[in-house]
């Protein structure tokens, strides 16, 4: 029986961990070009199941699993497959785009911060959101240039702001679970309990900043990847208003979401603009 069943098996593993953690993400991904939704399915599985065993693996030994999941990710980057479908995924995806080592040991480097509380200042946030955001967006967009190390180098800095831009956001959105339940507080020096509108108004400057700068970005890209990425940027965009409108005892009390329903609308609403070229 050839390899090409388990590699193939083993895609369908990434694709159903987003689909199960991340329907925003998923309808972005299906936006896409097909040449690209494997790529991206692939990064995004092995970057979610690694955030899930330091956020999720409580009840055993984090440090221990998380040792093993870096470990097998290097052996098989030099091996070229692994046993542990998800790491393969990623690592015949890495492998196809040349995508640089430095940032798979960002994201590992940041990952192993949540193994233990952690107090930020502006450069260990700065290091933080490299690592399990910056890099995140390089490598979807070494899969969208698809070997264009022009492009690559061009779009690299909206792509890095783009993945801060979200991740900023999902750290507001999280700010009480993350505090209550994990007992950590991203943003710099933030006093949890004096959380107030003047600190929230700085916070969401810096986001809507970089959200500003990611849009230009995102026009830039290769058709078959642009409407995808469009997509969720819009769906955070329209997360990221809502907490604004909240007052900041509101954005302490619980998460803020939005409905699916919210989502298809979003969806059909930025594929028509898409489709008259109106991003």
């Amino acid at each position: 029986m050839s390899i090409g069943l388990y590699h193939k098996t083993a895609q369908e593993c990434n694709t159903v961990i987003t689909k199960r953690y991340s329907t925003s993400f998923t309808l972005g991904i299906k936006m896409l070009g097909k040449q690209y939704q494997k790529g991206i399915f692939a990064i995004y599985g092995y970057v979610r199941l690694g955030d899930e065993i330091v956020d999720s693996f409580h009840d055993f030994d984090r440090q221990q699993i998380w040792d093993e999941y870096e470990r097998d990710t290097w052996l098989a980057l030099e091996r070229g497959i692994s046993a542990n479908p998800v790491i393969n995924t990623f690592v015949q995806v890495v492998r196809k785009y040349n995508i640089d080592y430095d940032l798979i040991k960002a994201f590992h480097t940041s990952m192993k911060l949540d193994l233990e509380e952690q107090k930020y200042d502006p450069s260990l946030f700065e290091k933080y959101i490299h690592g399990s955001a910056e890099v995140v967006g390089l490598m979807c967009l070494k899969v969208f240039c698809d070997g264009n190390e022009e492009m690559y180098e061009r779009l690299t800095e909206s792509a890095k702001k783009l993945g801060s831009a979200l991740q900023k956001v999902n750290f507001l959105r999280d700010i009480k679970d993350d505090f209550a339940l994990k007992g950590r507080t991203y943003f710099p020096n933030l006093d949890f309990s004096k959380f107030d509108k003047k600190i929230k108004d700085v916070i969401e400057e810096d986001i809507q900043q970089e959200f500003n700068e990611a849009l230009e970005g995102i026009r830039q890209l290769p058709d078959g990847s642009r409407i995808g990425v469009y997509i969720a940027y819009k769906y955070y965009l329209k997360l990221f208003k809502k907490i604004k409108r909240k007052k900041p005892q509101q954005v302490l009390m619980g998460r803020i979401r939005i409905n699916n329903l919210l989502k298809l609308f979003i969806l059909t609403k930025s594929f028509a603009r898409y489709k008259l070229n109106l991003l």
